[in-house]
């Protein structure tokens, strides 16, 4: 029998979702892991309320659509008045993926979809992925999180004759907490900014989505990658949630390219590998940017692009939601500076200006 100090050591996870078998299921899931135990489940909002007064839970998994109070709304409430890392588990988090991105744009720290067919077996076969998605969420910093930023979404003036020679290009990584990061960053830049590649860990099901909503709120045009672009000044290709996204050149041309390769630090996309290509095909006309998330995806390849002549950012613990993979990119070395979120769009700029380069492509 487990000690009361180790009991105290679990993470409580408080489950939120009107279906019964989902509560049942999650429960199983959650307390057939040591290190964690589902301290209730409560099939809608309100009861939900008086659940958090009484176990205090550490993690709430949340459904969309509920009765009484839908999930979004009860998540607008929660973090408005008692931040917590929230983990969205909803069928609507794949199909609505608006939603899934609402959440995230609210504070949640991640999402997770149920399976479409087969739902007690799916969840079950996602028991790993769950157990994680919550240890990461438990380590996230909320209050940065949920905090309103100071620093004006106004783009940044156009780079115009400030910048004059050819072929620089912006990579960018991120996984738990990217989405806002990545938003915050490429909403601050100039229509004339160098191209842009990113990759973002995220599901298949919704980076289509993240890519047309980013592209409705920046100056720059922002779209899924689909292989075999030319990446152009102004324009950003997030990688697709199937592939890797590469860097390519094609005689005098920056390239995009997928490849369905095995995932690689567990993760397809990766951004070891999008960071590797740029690397190898860029070099010093590189300039690499790290964003909050969970591990030490790109870290490695961070340094290859500095060992190759790029310059690269990390953001800084106190914007990140998670800090593990701009902590390691620093660790070994790879990182020339640290930023705040806020800032970085202003520091990746001024480094251009400094450089006296643009990537212009005609």
């Amino acid at each position: 029998m487990a000690t009361n100090a180790e009991q105290k050591r679990k993470i409580k996870v408080l489950i939120i979702d009107d279906s019964a078998l989902i509560r049942s299921i999650l429960k199983e899931v959650v307390n057939s892991f040591p290190d964690m135990e589902a301290v209730g489940a409560a099939s809608n909002p309100l009861q939900a309320r008086e659940m958090i007064k009484t176990f205090n839970p550490d993690v709430l998994t949340l459904d969309v659509e509920m009765p009484e109070m839908d999930g979004l709304t009860f998540l607008e409430k929660l973090m408005r008045l008692r931040p917590m890392p929230v983990l969205m588990i909803s069928s609507l988090t794949e199909k609505g993926s608006d939603a899934a991105l609402r959440a995230l744009e609210l504070g949640a720290v991640d999402f997770l979809p149920k399976p479409k067919l087969g739902i007690s077996e799916g969840l079950r076969e996602y028991a790993d992925e769950i157990a994680e998605k919550i240890r990461t969420a438990n380590s996230t910093r909320m209050p940065q999180r949920v905090a309103a930023s100071t620093t004006s979404n106004d783009p940044l003036p156009d780079l115009g004759n400030r910048i004059t020679s050819t072929e620089k290009i912006i990579i960018v990584g991120a996984s738990t907490g990217g989405t806002e990061a990545i938003k915050e960053f490429l909403i601050r830049l100039p229509a004339d900014s160098p191209g842009i590649l990113i990759a973002q860990h995220m599901p298949e099901a919704f980076t289509k989505s993240f890519a047309a909503r980013l592209d409705s709120l920046c100056k720059i045009s922002v779209k899924e990658a689909a292989g075999n672009e030319r990446v152009l000044p102004g324009h950003a290709f997030i990688a697709p949630g199937h592939s890797h996204l590469l860097l390519k050149r094609s005689g005098a041309n920056y390239m995009t390219e997928l490849s369905q390769a095995p995932p690689v630090n567990h993760h397809r996309p990766s951004v070891e590998v999008l960071f590797r290509s740029a690397a190898q095909n860029a070099g010093k006309n590189v300039i690499g940017v790290m964003l909050t998330g969970m591990g030490k995806d790109g870290a490695v390849g961070m340094l290859e692009m500095r060992q190759a002549g790029a310059y690269n950012f990390a953001q800084n613990e106190e914007t990140c939601v998670v800090f593990g993979m701009p902590r390691e990119a620093i660790a070994v070395g790879a990182v020339d500076e640290i930023v705040p979120i806020q800032d970085m769009a202003q520091r990746v700029l001024y480094r251009l200006a400094q450089s006296g380069a643009r990537n212009i492509r005609v």
